[in-house]
């Protein structure tokens, strides 16, 4: 299963407490996955569907909790070439489903006429541990989460620039929560990159598992890019090093060559031998094999005076 499955799994499992916070979580289903239909004589019917049997069963239950009625269940087949299983829950017009809809902010009455609304009914939201229902709601109904090995993304998908800008702003109530909103062919997509900030979503929606399985791959992860920055480091120095040591021996034989070593301070001669018979020691070490030893400023500064000489040969 994906991450996006697993995380549906475990919210799938949370039952809220409070009256408020379950009505919450059933708008914010409804909000993004159901769909409004005729049932003849003036009536109507909500359907909402979904890929994932946990979350069918979970609202399914949160509607027997909150409005006492029985949704029907039925299960089919998408539309898509894929032609994934989907669980459709059908609530009828002797299943509240008027009432549901005025309940949850999603059909509203403005100068005396009735209509859909499309953003969220602020009403639902007006507590943050509803806020968290109505943002698991969303999730649940239209939301992604990319599994933290390959990336870090946390989106919800919604069918109007209104609705996605209302979860943009329902997102960032939440302390340090910066959400952004692009648009993708006919939707719109709320979403977080920032690794930190997803880990903070799991944690206020519920997903508390998920969360520690996110934070342990973003350490290892850590962990991971900092043993191969010092890996890349220490590579750097070490190509570095044997650079500067092929370039003062080079300096060396120049001068053994024209003048002879013998024509160098005894001080510069005994360090160009050390170097000759020791091209891959660092500096560090060439000092310690001097007696007495010196600091690697020492010999750094003799295999310069060395190498002075050589240019002006």
């Amino acid at each position: 299963m994906s991450f996006s499955s697993d995380t549906k799994q475990e919210l799938s499992r949370i039952t809220p407490e409070k009256k408020c916070c379950m009505l919450a979580e059933i708008a914010g289903f409804i909000r993004v996955c159901g769909s409004i239909r005729l049932a003849g004589g003036g009536k109507f019917k909500i359907v909402t569907v979904t890929e994932n049997a946990a979350v069918a069963r979970h609202f399914k239950k949160l509607l027997k909790d909150y409005f006492k009625i029985d949704a029907g269940l039925e299960v089919g087949q998408s539309e898509s070439l894929r032609k994934r299983r989907i669980y459709m829950i059908t609530i009828g017009p002797d299943q509240l489903s008027e009432q549901i809809l005025r309940e949850t902010g999603i059909f509203m009455i403005r100068e005396g006429m009735d209509y859909i609304s499309d953003g969220i009914y602020d009403g639902v939201i007006k507590t943050k541990c509803c806020r968290k229902a109505y943002l698991r709601g969303l999730f649940l109904g239209a939301g992604t989460i990319t599994n933290p090995e390959k990336g870090y993304h946390f989106e919800i998908v919604t069918s109007t620039e209104t609705l996605a800008g209302d979860t943009k702003k329902l997102i960032n109530s939440f302390v340090d929560l910066h959400a952004k909103v692009a648009s993708r062919k006919k939707s719109y997509v709320t979403y977080v990159k920032d690794s930190g900030q997803i880990k903070d979503i799991l944690a206020i929606m519920g997903a508390h598992s998920q969360y520690f399985i996110f934070e342990d791959v973003v350490l290892t992860k850590e962990m991971r890019n900092a043993a191969n920055r010092q890996s890349n480091c220490d590579q750097a120095n070490i190509d570095k090093a044997l650079a500067t040591s092929s370039r003062q021996i080079s300096a060396i034989k120049k001068i053994a060559e024209s003048k002879g070593l013998k024509s160098l301070p005894e001080k510069l001669r005994i360090t160009a031998l050390l170097r000759l018979e020791n091209p891959e020691a660092t500096l560090e070490e060439l000092g310690e094999m001097l007696d007495p030893p010196m600091k690697k400023s020492g010999i750094n500064k003799r295999l310069k005076r060395i190498e002075e000489i050589a240019e002006k040969i």
